[in-house]
């Protein structure tokens, strides 16, 4: 067995601390983590919204640069994987069931219930609420994810080191990355994905036990819970037994089938002309107010600044917490590709899915509380998308086609944060042993059970914000290892020319 390193064995540590205070005193945690994340949001929204822009720009420079030209491996590598398999893995472990979960749910809100700038139900608002999506799930997500990726990527395919967070910032602190500080930051980044994936879990079961119950009537509650948690369990560990060349690879190509399929139903059998016009209305509005959205802060305006942290500063935190664990998939999967094609890929495919999946969701689900055909707005945000479904056609077939897209996103999210963790904690290697993914498998499930049973869901999601913070300093820090590399291979290749 490859031996196991000290990340394991800390992070684990932290983990059972932070989960026991979560036990022995939830009301408290949840206060604790409420308050620090509050003035994270507060202090830091600046700061969130600046690095974010930041890797935005960064993204878009490193395509037209020279540095696109620049292989993540060896100049003779060609990629792993068909184009269409790459996409639908980094939709998959980018997104997964989140989209389900809000895509028709974001924009609802935006609309009737707590506009950005708008009055709530107003034509206006139902377009900043479809642009508000867009934003939130859109370019700088994924620009953030590919840098990170990237940074990993071209260390470890390109220059051999361990696939690990530290080994990106040796060109910085040379071998002070392979000591304490080096395991600090990896222990950061463990105990983020750990959290970020824990949390995911969480939600997709309440959601999937929600559809169960909507269909069925299958019992809401921690023991439905407890069944389904320990069902997708089974499910991904055998997936991760396969390993990510087949378990992780058909799950993706799965999801990406049923998720066309799921959307093609809402786009036939919801306002289809409306869903058009409004995607591209939409898109126009968006890459038109893209700067000014992109770093606004509302510091004159009190209601505005307190949707601002609720929302987008929210989820910038929550995608930053989320980078340790999809930047290393998506790092995983792209070995071969250039700088070029990668950044290409990772920014523009996912963000065009994500803007058709909002336009089809929220303008059906906008369209149906507009008409007085349902008050979604009444529905709890994990049934929103199933009330959806029951005012259109076929509405039962629908909803299991969902339910099956939840499930299925629920055992990739798992199976893929298995084998970043498993990798993670033994330096780094590229197939980590079943055993340790095993580990990491039961634990993220528990820590999901243990927190659902508690009400600590929410704990745990302030937990990973706050955590996003230093975790945020140490992508700058990437960023900046990153381009001093591939300047110096740059000015060698030159030199040797």
């Amino acid at each position: 067995m490859r031996k196991i390193s000290n990340v394991f064995y800390i992070t684990i540590g932290l983990i059972i601390l932070a989960v026991g205070y979560g036990v022995l005193a939830s009301e408290s945690f949840e206060t604790v983590t409420s308050t620090i994340k509050n003035f994270v949001a507060a202090s830091f929204g600046w700061y969130y919204m600046m690095i974010m822009s930041v890797l935005l720009a960064l993204s878009l420079f490193l395509i037209f640069s020279p540095f696109g030209k620049i292989r993540l491996g060896k100049n003779t590598d060609r990629p792993e994987f068909s184009t269409v398999t790459w996409i639908a893995m980094l939709f998959s472990a980018g997104m997964g069931i989140g989209l389900v979960f809000y895509g028709a749910a974001e924009p609802l809100s935006h609309y009737a219930i707590n506009p950005a700038t708008k009055e709530p139900n107003t034509d206006a608002a139902f377009k900043e609420a479809l642009r508000e999506s867009f934003f939130h799930w859109g370019l700088h997500v994924w620009a953030m994810y590919g840098i990170v990726a990237l940074a990993l990527a071209y260390f470890q395919f390109r220059k051999g080191e361990p696939g690990l967070v530290s080994a990106t910032l040796k060109p910085i602190f040379g071998k002070k990355m392979e000591g304490s500080w080096g395991t600090l930051v990896d222990v950061l980044a463990v105990f983020a994905t750990a959290f970020g994936v824990a949390t995911t879990l969480g939600f997709g079961a309440v959601q999937i036990n929600a559809g169960l119950n909507y269909l069925f009537g299958f019992e809401m509650g921690i023991t439905s819970q407890f069944i389904i948690i320990a069902v997708v369990t089974v499910l991904f560990i055998m997936s991760a037994w396969t390993g990510i060349s087949k378990g992780i690879k058909y799950l993706s190509n799965t999801n990406l089938v049923l998720a066309i399929a799921l959307l093609v139903f809402v786009v036939v059998l919801g306002p289809t002309l409306l869903i058009f016009n409004m995607f591209t209305d939409s898109v126009g509005g968006y890459l038109t107010d893209l700067v000014q959205m992109s770093f606004r802060t509302a510091p004159l305006n009190e209601g505005n600044r307190e949707w601002l942290d609720m929302w987008t500063i929210f989820y910038w935190a929550w995608w930053i917490s989320w980078a340790p664990f999809v930047s290393m998939f998506i790092a995983r999967v792209s070995k071969g590709r250039t700088i070029r094609e990668f950044m290409i890929g990772v920014l523009l495919a996912p963000t065009l899915l994500c803007m058709i999946w909002f336009s089809s969701f929220g303008t059906t689900a906008i369209t149906a509380q507009k008409e007085g055909i349902a008050d979604l707005s009444k529905s709890s945000i994990e049934l929103v998308v199933f009330d959806m479904f029951g005012t259109m056609p076929w509405s039962f077939f629908i909803s299991l086609i969902a339910i099956l897209l939840i499930a299925s996103f629920f055992v990739t999210s798992a199976d893929s944060a298995t084998f970043v963790l498993g990798m993670q904690s033994t330096y780094g290697s590229l197939t980590p042993p079943n055993s340790v993914k095993i580990i990491w498998g039961v634990i993220q499930s528990s820590i999901a059970l243990i927190l659902l049973s508690v009400n600590g869901l929410t704990a745990l999601q302030n937990t990973i914000i706050i955590a996003a913070l230093p975790f945020s300093f140490i992508i700058l820090l990437m960023v900046v290892s990153l381009i001093k590399d591939m300047n110096a291979e740059l000015k060698l290749s030159k030199t040797k020319k």
